[in-house]
């Protein structure tokens, strides 16, 4: 039976087939090999030993020259159990193995027959430090049988990832099979540009990726197959920024002394120049007759408020609607409330004090009384709501828009795809597009996920804004640090400041539902009373989470805003968008239970209003901890780029397009979207320039069902920011 890379994964047969499958939800013969090997094992080397630490992964390829059976006393079942400890020689070192048993017959099999002396195999395990030597406990391992020289084995061993009980030997033996048996391997680049990177073809590259004689072969491989990636994804783009470049709009591009020019004269700041560059760049775009569909990123405080309001004024100024989409009801009324207090009496549309031409602002989250809400729709609809500001209540089928022009979308990451299509379904044309975020993205990785938007970057703070110092405190080694942490909120509440106190949960009763195994988190309704009764008491605390009442959540954080409250002890719910120029210190409790990027924001809540700024990060986490390390990272410096890049690269970069590399079928699994920026440069050019000629693919069928099954894929949902 002929088998092409369409089969499906079972005409390969074998064992083990039907496990990856199960595991990996691979389906056809190309699914499968397109599970790459993680790692390969140089015959013969332990010299890594002494670049490892204790639980870190080490596999090497060696001969047993001893295996020694133990017996000892069961400590749990008091019955007789079963050590093998056994010595395997590599090239340069040797190294224990140690095997655990419960049962002789297992025990004798093991030292008999699996492991006996001058049997030559893989092994992979786990590193442990015991009676001053390194050792693997219980490690996997794949035999080639007693007696094989080392010097007949190949150089080269390869390793796949362990799926849901498929080991490394099984996804060997069932990827040998596909590639002996599969008769074409299809090619998705064009001639001309695998000629003009000096790459292999397609057939070498994929055996050479799962089988090298050398070294040369897998980098060879590595090469070729991780410019495919970068050249597929870039295509799937390209094809996206053509689309939106072929698609017609309104033109908005607003009117001499209209809502626009009275706001800047209004304006009681200066901008900056990158807030000034950034907003002449989005007005030519409205201007324009197809969508605009640009990413507005920077950091936290930077002004993209202004910025976005600016072109919301200048779509209304052309007789059109603009819509701010928010993640949440707290960051929705923050919006109404700065931005109706920016605009004054240019809000009053239709209302007595009122100024002349003046437009409305309306707020739709899912918490109004039938009263407002239906209030808010008949503005919406009618037209009298130059700016409709939103949560997912927007997306609704009642929602209607006389003439929506503008789609606003705040903290993007925090919506998918169809929630952004369903907003902009809402316009009679395709509306333009402005999606934000305070999250910086390094360039490459805004190359990847978001390469069919334009992308502007403010970097510049606004004037005005205090230092904000941040410290961590490990109160696991110097616990007296807590007490001195909460003595400082309570100096600066002295000199008519206040203060944050973030926590991770809620409820004291919640377990970790990550690590619920872990040391207890503090929470909200826990941490409040005690503060209130113990460090911090006399001072006026409040509480502030998801849970709360729409109603209490509103008149929490006005009371906050208006000075009434000293401490706002709160959930992340205060992440973005919050701003009380006058808090200058937080806490944030369990802090290594943050993101990089998480603690990032939530610092940049404080400092805003030209007062020196003090971010303390609690944490109980081990000083020498990974979680430590990034704590410092953090402490070490503002720059949301330089974080954003830490952060990534402590992720899985399957995590940073949003999939999980579990093994599957997944679009970059060689490409680093933060290391490869020659690469996806270089692709991006060759991807546009071969649409230019190609628009339908035809040329390349290999090429159109690769970049259809992208466009379908859950990738997609990251891909498309449209």
């Amino acid at each position: 039976m002929a088998v092409s890379w369409s089969s499906p994964v079972s005409v390969v047969g074998g064992k083990n087939y039907s496990k990856i499958i199960k595991a990996t939800g691979v389906e056809t013969v190309g699914d499968l090999l397109g599970i790459y090997p993680r790692r390969y094992v140089p015959k013969g080397t332990l010299s890594e030993l002494e670049e490892l630490n204790e639980g870190d992964l080490l596999s090497l390829v060696g001969e047993v020259v001893s295996s020694v059976q133990k017996t000892y006393q069961d400590r749990r079942t008091h019955r007789t159990a079963y050590r093998l400890e056994v010595r395997v020689r590599a090239e340069d070192g040797s190294l224990l193995l140690t095997y655990f048993d419960k049962h002789k017959s297992t025990a004798d099999w093991r030292a008999e027959s699996e492991l006996p002396r001058g049997a030559v195999g893989v092994f992979s395990g786990r590193l442990k430090w015991f009676n001053n030597q390194w050792q693997l406990t219980n490690p996997a391992s794949r035999m080639y049988g007693a007696g094989d020289d080392l010097a007949e084995m190949p150089d080269l061993i390869p390793l796949y990832a362990s799926v849901a009980g498929v080991t490394t030997w099984q996804f060997e033996d069932t990827i040998r099979l596909a590639l002996d048996l599969v008769q074409e391997i299809p090619e998705v680049l064009p001639a001309e540009v695998r000629e003009a990177e000096d790459l292999i073809e397609a057939g070498p590259a994929l055996r050479w990726i799962h089988r090298p004689d050398t070294w040369a072969q897998k980098v060879s491989a590595e090469k070729r197959l991780k410019y495919d990636e970068a050249f597929v994804t870039q295509t799937v783009l390209a094809r996206r920024r053509a689309a939106i470049e072929g698609t017609r709009a309104n033109p908005r591009p607003g009117a001499p002394g209209g809502l626009l020019d009275r706001f800047d004269e209004r304006l009681p700041f200066t901008l900056t120049d990158g807030q000034r560059a950034v907003a002449e760049e989005i007005s030519g775009e409205l201007g324009l007759g197809h969508p605009m569909h640009r990413l507005l990123q920077g950091e936290v405080g930077s002004g993209k408020t202004v910025v976005a309001l600016r072109a919301m004024l200048q779509v209304v100024d052309s007789g059109g609607q603009a819509a701010l989409l928010a993640p949440t009801e707290v960051l929705a009324q923050q919006h109404q409330r700065s931005i109706t207090a920016m605009l004054g009496d240019l809000a009053s549309g239709g209302f007595l004090g009122g100024a002349e031409g003046a437009t409305r602002v309306a707020l739709l989250t899912g918490s109004l009384n039938a009263v407002a809400r239906r209030q808010a729709l008949a503005e919406a609809a009618g037209g009298e709501a130059g700016i409709v500001i939103g949560t997912h209540a927007l997306l609704e089928d009642k929602v209607q828009f006389a003439d929506l022009g503008l789609v606003v979308v705040d903290e993007q990451h925090r919506f998918g795809v169809e929630q952004r299509a369903a907003l902009s379904t809402k316009a009679g044309t395709p509306p333009h597009v402005l999606v934000m975020t305070a999250t910086p993205i390094p360039r490459t990785v805004a190359m990847t996920v978001f390469g069919d938007l334009d992308t502007s970057t403010l970097t510049e703070l606004p004037a005005g804004r205090g230092e904000v110092q941040t410290t961590v405190v490990p109160i696991l080694a110097r616990p007296e640090w807590l007490e001195r942490a909460w003595e400082r909120v309570r100096e600066e509440v002295a000199q008519g400041r206040q203060a944050y106190v973030v926590c991770a949960r809620i409820d004291p009763d919640e377990l970790d539902p990550d690590k619920p195994e872990a040391r207890p988190l503090r929470a909200v309704e826990e941490v409040a009373p005690d503060l209130s009764h113990g460090a911090l008491q006399g001072l006026r605390i409040e509480m502030l989470h998801g849970r709360l009442p729409p109603d209490e959540k509103d008149r929490v954080m006005k009371s906050f805003a208006a000075g009434e409250v000293d401490v706002l002890v709160s959930t992340t719910v205060i992440e973005v968008g919050v701003d009380v120029p006058n808090a200058t210190v937080m806490v944030i409790l369990d802090a290594d239970r943050f993101g990089v990027s998480q603690l990032h924001q939530l610092r940049g809540r404080i400092g805003r209003g030209g007062h020196s700024g003090l971010c303390l990060l609690v944490s109980g986490a081990d000083p020498v901890s990974a979680s430590m390390e990034r704590l410092v990272a953090v402490a070490g410096t503002r720059d949301g780029f330089e974080l954003s890049r830490i952060d990534l690269e402590q992720r899985r970069e399957g995590n940073v397009l949003g999939i999980e590399q579990s093994g599957g079928r997944s679009a970059l699994k060689l490409l680093s979207v933060l290391r490869d920026e020659e690469v996806i440069e270089r692709a991006r050019a060759a991807a546009t320039a071969h649409l230019a000629t190609d628009p339908g693919l035809s040329a390349l069928p290999a090429l159109a069902e690769a970049v259809r099954w992208l466009e379908q894929s859950e990738q997609a949902d990251f891909l498309d920011m449209t």
